[in-house]
């Protein structure tokens, strides 16, 4: 007997931005920004019973246009909500060692606050686009990493 199980790869964080978005572009002309987004989950401790904090830093990756809005509008502390996948990333870095990175790539990146005022409340305009990680497919090629912005 064959189980058809569904898999889906979908993500919603929503955090703060905890540096400048950087700016790439892949040999091709292709651009990519990444950011890192602080998430956190308050909890309260069973042993103490005091509230406590577990800031999760995730790393975002975005292809193309919406990357490149991301790099004008987003500064670090900004609060961000961000739609994508989940991708791993497999490289050798500079002592000869394999790494393996574990990102968003976002499709849709929405500012919670304008970069002029970090901690403004009402939403900023969304940045997305329906292929903006149409890009990462097309890095694994041949010849291996060489499209791989970081």
């Amino acid at each position: 007997m064959n189980i058809r199980i569904p898999e889906q790869n979908f993500v919603l964080i929503s955090g703060r931005l905890t540096r400048d978005p950087e700016m790439r572009y892949t040999q091709k002309g292709q651009g990519v920004c990444s950011f890192d987004v602080a998430v956190n989950r308050r909890y309260k401790d069973q042993a103490t019973g005091e509230w406590k904090d577990d800031t999760t830093f995730v790393p975002v990756t975005v292809w193309g246009p919406t990357g490149e809005r991301c790099k004008e509008r987003a500064r670090k502390g900004i609060p961000v909500y961000v739609e994508g996948r989940l991708s791993l990333s497999e490289y050798t870095d500079k002592t000869g060692q394999k790494r393996k990175v574990m990102r968003v790539v976002a499709r849709r990146v929405q500012f919670l606050a304008t970069a002029d005022a970090p901690g403004a409340q009402e939403p900023a305009e969304a940045a997305e686009a329906a292929d903006a990680d149409a890009g990462a497919d097309k890095i694994a090629d041949a010849s291996g990493m060489d499209e791989v912005p970081f």
